[in-house]
């Protein structure tokens, strides 16, 4: 494109033309854009981000009013994001056309279970449902099921009955697949199919306290979403809310959230929504590849999809070898990354004899590259699940090396956070008997049966705090319980303000913290976090919602040490490197068993995840990408059996046409001679063929 060419677009000269043709889709009216729908296909590292604040930006500049723009994400982090960026350019551009400050705000920003919610609180009445919900976090919902596993008495059968994270799991697959319990307990769960009554029954009853309780879980702000779409009069006045309807990474939506928006836009106008389905890895969560696959058929006609193919993160060697890789697929939409770095090594394969020389490769690999100017934060190790990097940890550790690995306990899963956040559930919603019975607890005296019958005792006086003051527990801490009645009274209490409830709350939680925590004082810090994050919130309502949905990721709970170095190894599942990237990249045990998982193998759908899910390992790197392939390795699995590892042939994915893009290196005794390479390379590919047979 040439200079002149950029200048005319104004706020859009750093647009490709690809990205321009993309923010710009739509025929300009007086204020308004109309546009049919339109899938933005964006390969790895080509702007997804940008283009997509630029389109809100080019909406807001057309004269498209803020507040008729509902942009959904899946996470606070990314609408946040692409918010600020889209209002930046629109700001800048309109102030200098203006000559003056033009303040522009996006009021409905959030993710999908966000905007739910809010969305609920609105048109609650109008399906039958209380405002004054609350809405339940992952944790919440298995206790409840838990609860509920024991009332039930199915855990007092001889035979061992799913526990509580597995019947949750089971419930929420089969609302967000929108499938019958059966076929999910044939696909996903065949050791549960015996429970299958027993199951339905558990849920009925769990659908049945919640409603009871005035709960809500994640499922059910999108599933009461959908529900209330499905009545055409109430989807009418949502959708008339919104001229257009922005949707970021659209390849990991599930049946429900792409219900919802066929429902609010059956035509497709206004509807713009970006992915990638070559990124689309997250089918443990429901998420459904063929939602963006058919998009453009879902609509009369059919939508216009534009491909993002201008890569600015990899040099084009890394990019060639996933392209390959990609090509590979039966069913995809078809593009070819290109970089607009020059240069660039090739890949490499690195065969090693076990994980134990894997984790060495890497250590040197990482350390030379630091010594050349590469700090360790730009290099990452990839890794299919979380054990595979058990023996690089020890080696890392015993050679002093900084690292963090992501994942782990996250802010609303410690123990302390959750205690504090249930006295104020609590208070704002008597009838929430998974909070009363965890608080109840608390109390030292209180166990299980105690605090059932505290709760009957409460909803026998109609849910009203009030009938604690003559209630008198008879083995726990009468000055605690005194106290914590009169905290629950306090905020049970509509006319009381909002601002100091949490501090109320931590007055009365610290003695009990310092009870039964050795480290407390790091634990109040967490307490003391939400007491200033509860400052940002107008109501105890809105602040409750927004943590349930979109919590903190760091808390003092379990945590380890500081790290003291101001840099440090990222060692990261895959799963939790989309949409990171690093100049230097490894992935360990690129072997068949992990690439494609073995329990992928049977099924063609979950063949062409474990595809995607290499692919997105590859696509993180800039610079340098080592692929490596133990012929054996550790599993933890395996010990119970004597021989704690396996040996793995090579990755499936590995065919002639893509390891053609790969420089093949061995590394230890490999290299060494000590093992001939090229007989055990005959060796696996007998097996490969005795293997074809059946």
């Amino acid at each position: 494109m040439r200079r002149d060419d950029a200048m005319a677009r104004g706020p859009f000269e750093t647009l490709n033309e690809q990205q321009y043709q993309a923010a710009t889709f739509g025929q300009v009216g007086r204020g308004t854009v109309e546009s049919g729908p339109v899938l933005i296909i964006a390969g790895a590292g080509t702007g997804k981000t940008m283009t997509l604040a630029h389109r809100t930006a080019f909406l807001l500049i057309q004269g498209v009013a803020a507040e008729r723009i509902l942009m959904l994400t899946f996470s606070r982090r990314a609408a946040r994001e692409m918010s600020e960026r889209a209002v930046n350019v629109a700001a800048m551009h309109l102030s200098r056309k203006r000559g003056g400050s033009v303040p522009v705000k996006l009021d409905w920003s959030g993710t999908f279970h966000s905007v739910g919610s809010r969305l609920l609180r609105i048109y609650a009445r109008s399906i039958g449902l209380d405002p004054g919900f609350t809405i339940i976090d992952q944790g919440d919902s298995a206790d409840l099921m838990d609860l509920l596993r024991h009332e039930l008495e199915f855990t007092r059968e001889e035979r061992r009955f799913p526990r509580k994270s597995t019947c949750a799991d089971i419930y929420s697959q089969c609302v967000n697949r929108q499938t019958a319990l059966e076929d999910i307990l044939d696909t996903h769960y065949p050791w549960c199919i015996d429970w299958k009554d027993e199951l339905a029954e558990l849920f009925r009853a769990y659908v049945k306290a919640k409603q009871y309780q005035n709960l809500l879980d994640y499922d059910d702000l999108l599933l009461h979403w959908m529900w209330l779409c499905e009545n055409r009069e109430l989807a009418d006045a949502v959708s008339m809310q919104f001229d257009h309807i922005l949707v970021d990474e659209y390849q990991d939506t599930n049946a429900l959230q792409s219900r919802i928006l066929t429902l609010l836009r059956p035509n497709g106008k206004g509807l713009t929504v970006v992915g990638d389905d070559a990124q689309s890895i997250y089918a443990f969560r429901a998420a459904e590849v063929e939602n963006i696959l058919q998009f453009p058929g879902t609509f009369t006609p059919p939508a216009e999809v534009i491909s993002l193919e201008q890569n600015y993160r990899s040099c084009q060697p890394i990019l060639d070898l996933s392209n390959a890789l990609l090509a590979e697929s039966p069913r995809a939409y078809r593009k070819t990354l290109r970089a607009e770095k020059p240069g660039g090594c090739a890949p490499q394969l690195i065969s090693v004899e076990s994980d134990l020389e894997q984790a060495e490769y890497i250590v040197g690999q990482v350390l030379t590259a630091r010594e050349s100017g590469i700090d360790l934060r730009d290099q990452a190790v990839l890794f299919r699940n979380g054990h595979h990097s058990d023996r690089l940890e020890i080696e890392l550790v015993r050679r002093d090396i900084p690292y963090v690995k992501y994942g782990g306990l996250k802010f609303l899963e410690s123990a302390h956070v959750k205690d504090a956040l249930s006295i104020l559930r609590w208070g704002a919603n008597p009838k929430n008997r998974v909070a009363g019975f965890r608080v109840l607890k608390l109390i030292p005296g209180i166990g299980p049966a105690l605090a059932s019958r505290t709760l009957d005792h409460l909803a026998a006086n109609d849910y009203t705090f009030s009938a604690f003051s003559a209630y008198r527990i008879t083995h726990g801490e009468e000055e605690m319980w005194v106290e914590l009645s009169d905290l629950l009274r306090r905020l049970s209490d509509k006319d009381q303000p909002w601002n100091g409830q949490l501090e109320q709350v931590r007055k009365w939680y610290q003695p009990v913290m310092e009870l039964n925590y050795n480290d407390h004082y790091i634990r109040n810090g967490d307490i003391e976090q939400l007491e200033m994050i509860s400052g940002q919130y107008a109501n105890r309502e809105q602040f409750l919602a927004e943590l349930t949905l979109d919590p903190p990721v760091a808390c003092g709970d379990l945590a380890g040490m500081p790290h003291l170095d101001d840099d440090f190894l990222v060692l990261s599942t895959i799963h939790s490197a989309k949409g990171q990237e690093w100049r230097n990249v490894f992935v360990l045990n690129v072997n068949d068993g992990n690439f494609p998982n073995e329990f992928a193998c049977g099924d063609d759908k979950r063949i062409e995840e474990e595809r995607r899910l290499l692919y997105v390992a590859m696509t993180r790197a800039k610079e340098s990408l080592s692929l490596i392939r133990p012929l054996k390795y550790w599993v933890p699995e395996q010990a119970k059996h004597g021989d704690k590892h396996v040996y793995g042939a090579k990755s499936r994915f590995l065919t002639p046409t893509v390891m053609k893009h790969l420089a093949v290196k061995a590394y230890g005794k490999i290299h060494s001679g000590k093992i001939n390479i090229s007989k055990r390379k005959e060796i696996m590919n007998v097996r490969d063929r005795a293997a074809s047979m059946f």
